[in-house]
């Protein structure tokens, strides 16, 4: 069979969801080729020349435009979306395939069939097909100390035992953890080093949900590759739990570790089942600081339960804990999302699940001050995140009649970061839409 796999977003990072199945499917015999829209323009003639389109959904902004795809083939050859967002990508393909998807992806390949599933199966990975894929120059870099180094991303694990209520991943998963095994992870880090990655991603939902597996796996990176350095996922509740280990991994190159502080009210945070209160969160901060870490927080400022003063709050922890610098823009006007099957169905007046939102929608008060925020953040893509920061902070703080200026701030010149700041529940950009734009024009 002729297979085009495609994926249009994956945090800026060389696309691992496009490149591993490609590989399954070539080891079958499959002709594949791949096309990633993050960084290449849709052609629609491209699936004149193939038997079937397969679709990588791993997130809300993906499968937006993963959507597009769909309309643009048009029902010419059979269409799949395989990944986390299967079920809320389903209306749009003739199958969706989700959570363990490579077997059932191989298998639709070469028998079809529609409808959505989702597969738990553990399962054995090969080594993923990124030659057929554009170089790391096009993607996503490590800025650090004034210069610029190639990134790989990488998985030790898929799923997640936590069950944050408001997170997609539960709703597939339901608790449950997938490893990979550590010989796939080695091979796919040699040949990502061979080119040219010299920092990784683990692009884990949680990478210390297995932390003995996931600490043999960067011990074992590190000594056949001791320059590498490396950023990680994790929820503050396990920054804490697992605090001893935050010296060594540090030593073996962990440089900033991106973290789900959320928001600083912990009525909220109780409700979306967290696991940790703002005061955790201070404590997790100076944890990863004390190991020379940088924390990364990730925002969900805009709930249906936020109230101005816990917005007021949460510039004011951020502010307050030197992280202006380390926020992205775009986590200020993050809102909510109530994937189909979300644990937070019923905890709220939710309305009935909208295809075109890929969610339940809600409505708020602060709706109008969010759009506000989420303007300022897509406007200033190209800013240093302090400038846009106080730019938020004067929307938040004015809005509640307070002083908009929050005082003097560390502009964290030299702390690592990836160059890619879009995130994986924002709503695509203009520019992301770019390269599906001859759907818009047929």
């Amino acid at each position: 069979m002729r297979v085009l796999l495609v994926s249009t977003y994956e945090l800026g990072h060389q696309p691992l969801h496009v490149a591993s199945p490609a590989g399954a499917l070539r080891r079958r015999g499959h002709e594949v080729r791949c096309v990633d829209l993050a960084v290449d323009d849709w052609d629609p003639s491209l699936v004149d020349a193939v038997d079937a389109v397969a679709v990588s959904v791993p997130m809300h902004t993906a499968t937006r435009l993963a959507l597009d795809v769909a309309a643009s083939v048009g029902g010419r050859v059979p269409t799949c979306a395989y990944g986390l967002y299967a079920p809320a990508a389903a209306v749009g393909f003739d199958r969706a395939i989700g959570g363990e998807y490579e077997p059932a992806l191989v298998e639709w390949v070469e028998g079809q069939g529609a409808g959505l599933t989702v597969h738990l199966q553990r399962g054995r990975f090969g080594l993923p097909a990124r030659d057929l894929l554009p170089p790391l120059e096009r993607y996503a870099k490590l800025a650090i100390g004034g210069e610029e180094r190639l990134v790989g991303a990488v998985e030790a694990s898929h799923g997640c035992s936590s069950r944050c209520r408001h997170c997609p991943v539960p709703a597939v998963y339901d608790g449950r953890l997938r490893i990979v095994q550590e010989e796939a992870v080695l091979a796919d880090v040699d040949q990502l080093v061979d080119l040219g990655a010299r920092h990784l991603t683990f692009a884990d939902p949680d990478f210390l949900n297995g932390a003995a597996h996931s600490l043999r796996v960067v011990r074992a990176v590190h000594e056949r590759h001791p320059h590498l350095t490396f950023d990680v996922t994790t929820k503050i509740e396990l920054i804490l739990r697992h605090r001893q280990v935050w010296d060594e991994l540090a030593a073996l190159g962990c440089l900033f570790v991106t973290t789900a502080l959320e928001c600083v009210d912990d009525d909220v945070l109780a409700l979306l089942d967290k696991g940790h209160t703002a005061a955790d969160a201070a404590e997790a901060v100076g944890v990863l600081r004390a190991a020379g870490i940088e924390p990364r927080p990730s925002l969900l400022p805009f709930t249906p339960w936020t109230t101005l003063d816990s917005l007021v709050a949460l510039v004011d922890f951020v502010a307050g804990h030197d992280l202006a610098a380390n926020v992205e823009p775009v986590h200020w006007g993050i809102r909510l999302l109530v994937p189909p099957g979300s644990l937070l169905l019923g905890a709220a007046d939710f309305d009935a699940y909208d295809p075109s939102q890929l969610a339940h929608p809600w409505t708020s008060s602060l709706d109008g001050l969010q759009a506000r925020v989420a303007a300022v953040a897509e406007a200033a893509q190209d800013e240093p995140a302090v400038a846009t920061f106080r730019r938020v902070a004067a929307e938040i703080r004015g809005a509640a009649g307070l002083d908009p200026d929050v005082g003097v701030l560390e502009e964290g010149a030299g702390r690592p970061r990836l160059t890619e700041a879009w995130f994986c529940c924002a709503e695509p950009t203009c520019g992301q839409l770019l390269p599906l734009g001859s759907v818009y024009e047929s």
